[in-house]
């Protein structure tokens, strides 16, 4: 898209959530406060005690579904199409937009398995009453006006597969409650006005596709991205900031990754090349700099590649414009200053080079702005974003850690000099004014600084020296046989640690089978807008 393109995008995106969601400041204000005060008069307490006794359930968990629902329809201010006009009464199967199905552990007993509510424009929040909803699989709410958080009662839906609560209103910090989810393999909560950083635990679990797309979150992208088993990843629109994770790279099923409109920034790092089966790649409006890769020639199943937007400079190389699948290639709104012949027309590729500084192309830059004292071109193998994988500077750690059971096993000397009494005795002479004290303490030699109040500081210093070997020998061979002791235990526990912290990510959840409700496979048809209105 040209540079006018990439202006009526923007504007489009910003516009679609004023039309999406009716409700004003106000109102959503309003709706999120009573949200809180529930939380507050109920506490922890979900119980159904308020149950009308005369009530006749199937089993306890439809009851405990009715309380659920019934808490949720009293946090429901805006119903235009009155799908809870039929959330009366105990069978709560036969709700609108409720779905039941028998559960995994007692196949004769039916439960609340699946929610689908999406398109019904209903406003309110939601209680955590909800979290009663234990064998809830699939949670479909998106394109509502639903305000306020996403309680972390949801954590004991234990067996959710399918979460969607995109197009709505919801805010607060990325949902604590989805990281309990061993099951979940479908996530999308796009266009709400959530913030703060993305949890590495989230590319830990086992998801086929995840959207963050257009909300409020910042920091970077985390180096955990790369362990995330996503075919589908979109994190565009965001306040995403510093590098692409050299970790890109070893995604396993990635087909598609959606970065466009954040504040990422520098080089792209070489590793992108890896990426041999992704088909949709949206790097556009990040502001990246520099040169394209010469490992984007190893993108051979890419269909769309979009860089419009950035600062890139230097040529855009044949090699790209050939590559097998390609079909659509922006680059357009940059600095490049040549293109291969390839690049300039293909009867197989749409091409979109505008708004750049190729001579001889139409609709190009005015020459003051394609200044090389204005365009400033970066060179790639000194920026940050490219230099070498944090990864590598990992091992170090380990590497400095065989360091200190050397200066722990240097003081054995000292530790074998007082079993002889002479050299405990030669000491005393300069000890001669406490003498009786200096005898009595003298066999144990941790009690050995006492007496005096400055052999009591003296010990420290011996601690930190022994990186220094020899000078700390030296002075008082009978004051360092206590330290090593000390000095001996804590190396263990300072490098124990780290190991786990390395392995904590790792761990495979369990994955039993999970059965959907009737008629609500997994499918991705169900998010409501489209991954880009522009596309």
């Amino acid at each position: 898209m040209n540079f006018l393109g990439c202006l009526l995008f923007l504007l489009l995106i910003a516009s679609f959530s004023t039309f999406s969601n009716a409700l004003t400041d106000s109102e959503v204000a309003y709706i999120a406060h009573r949200q809180l005060l529930t939380f507050e008069e109920s506490g922890k307490d979900q119980s159904n005690n308020n149950v009308d006794p005369n009530l006749k359930f199937e089993n306890s968990r439809i009851k405990n579904a009715y309380t659920a629902l019934q808490a949720w329809k009293k946090g429901i201010y805006s119903d235009p199409f009155n799908v809870t006009a039929t959330w009366v009464g105990p069978d709560v199967c036969k709700y609108t937009g409720i779905y039941c199905a028998p559960t995994l552990d007692d196949p004769k007993l039916n439960v609340v398995a699946g929610i689908d509510l999406n398109h019904q424009d209903i406003a309110g929040y939601l209680p955590q009453e909800l979290g009663l909803l234990t064998d809830l699989a699939l949670f479909h709410l998106n394109s509502n006006r639903f305000c306020g958080i996403i309680p972390m009662s949801f954590c004991n839906m234990s067996i959710m597969f399918e979460f969607d609560v995109s197009n709505n209103r919801l805010v607060g910090p990325f949902p604590r409650a989805l990281l309990c989810w061993k099951e979940i393999k479908f996530v999308d909560i796009r266009f709400n006005n959530f913030e703060g950083c993305v949890p590495p635990e989230i590319f830990g679990r086992p998801l086929d596709a995840l959207f963050l797309n257009n909300n409020r979150f910042s920091c970077s992208i985390p180096p955990s991205l790369g362990n995330s088993t996503v075919s589908v990843v979109t994190m565009a629109y965001n306040n995403f900031s510093g590098c692409i994770p050299h970790t890109i790279g070893m995604m396993p099923n990635i087909e598609e990754i959606m970065l466009a409109g954040n504040s990422l920034g520098g080089c792209f790092p070489s590793e992108i090349g890896n990426l041999r089966n992704v088909t949709v790649l949206d790097v556009s409006g990040s502001g990246f700099v520099g040169s394209i890769p010469p490992s984007f020639a190893g993108l051979k199943s890419v269909e769309m590649l979009d860089i419009s937007c950035n600062r890139m400079t230097g040529s855009v190389p044949e090699e790209i414009c050939k590559l097998p699948a390609l079909k659509n290639f922006t680059f357009a709104s940059n600095f490049f200053n040549g293109a291969a012949p390839a690049c300039k027309s293909s009867k197989d590729v749409v091409i979109d080079d505008g708004n750049n500084c190729l001579a001889g192309r139409p609709l190009q830059k005015p020459p003051k702005d394609c200044d090389p004292k204005v365009v400033k071109p970066v060179d790639c193998s000194k920026d940050v974003c490219s230099a070498a994988p944090a990864p590598v500077h990992s091992p170090p750690p380990p590497v400095h850690s065989p360091p200190p059971p050397a200066p722990v096993h240097s003081p054995p000397p000292p530790v074998q000099s007082p079993p002889p009494p002479a050299p405990v005795h030669s000491p005393p002479p300069p000890v001669q004014s406490p003498p009786p004290p200096a005898p009595v303490h003298s066999p144990p030699p941790p009690v050995h600084s006492p007496p005096p109040p400055a052999p009591v500081h003296s010990p420290p210093p011996p601690v930190h020296s022994p990186p220094p070997p020899a000078p700390v020998y030296s002075p008082p061979p009978p004051v360092h046989s206590p330290p090593p002791p000390p000095v001996q235990s804590p190396p263990p526990p300072v490098h124990s640690p780290p190991p786990p912290v390395v392995q904590k990510p790792p761990p495979k959840p369990e994955q039993p089978d999970v059965v959907l409700p009737p008629n609500l496979g997994y499918q991705y048809s169900s998010p409501p807008p489209p991954l880009f209105p522009g596309y």
